[in-house]
């Protein structure tokens, strides 16, 4: 595992360096992961949306059971039945306790969407930040693309220098020399 964890290392080094020297492509991955995060957030708020929802229908159906066994608690103590009264009341009082258990989850779930909410909302400022970080890199490297450019232009020039041809001075001198050598040969 050692060789294996030192070749992880070395190639997330790499990786790191790799990215420092592009930050382009580190602001692209950045930019991509973002993107992600804000995808996975939103499918959790529907996620979320999906159960509160649920709660709620669980939440009236619970309500309209209450409500009928209330009504069953009357009806049998108007019979005189006590027998039957107290086991309804005990229905409904479970059937409380279970709705003020869904009340909670409820209330649980809108915190969550309430919270996944911001969080979608800090990750597009964090995507606002980004892209403009990302626009600026472009911009720098136009600049600095143009600059290598000119240079690259200049060396063009340098390279295909000729001195004859640029400088008028340089072949009177070559003439002048060669005459004083044709005479100093005729001498």
């Amino acid at each position: 595992m050692g060789l294996l964890d030192d070749l992880t290392r070395f190639l997330e080094t790499r990786l790191d360096d790799f990215l420092k020297n592009n930050p382009h492509l580190e602001l692209q991955a950045l930019e991509e992961q973002l993107r992600e995060q804000e995808k996975d957030a939103i499918r959790f708020i529907l996620s979320l949306q999906k159960q509160e929802k649920k709660l709620e229908n669980e939440i009236l159906a619970i309500a309209q059971d209450i409500k009928t066994w209330h009504q069953r608690i009357d009806k049998a103590k108007a019979a005189n039945r006590q027998d039957l009264a107290e086991a309804a009341q005990e229905k409904e009082a479970s059937l409380l306790r279970l709705g003020n258990q869904r009340w909670g989850q409820m209330k649980g779930v809108k915190e969550q969407i309430r919270q996944t909410k911001a969080l979608v909302e800090q990750i597009r400022e964090r995507q606002k930040e980004v892209t403009a970080k990302a626009q600026q890199v472009r911009a720098t490297q136009q600049t600095n693309s143009r600059v290598t450019n000119s240079w690259n232009t200049d060396e063009v020039y340098t390279s295909s220098y000729d001195r004859a041809t640029l400088d008028p001075l340089e072949e009177k001198f070559r003439n002048w020399e060669v005459e004083q050598e044709l005479k100093q040969m005729k001498s």
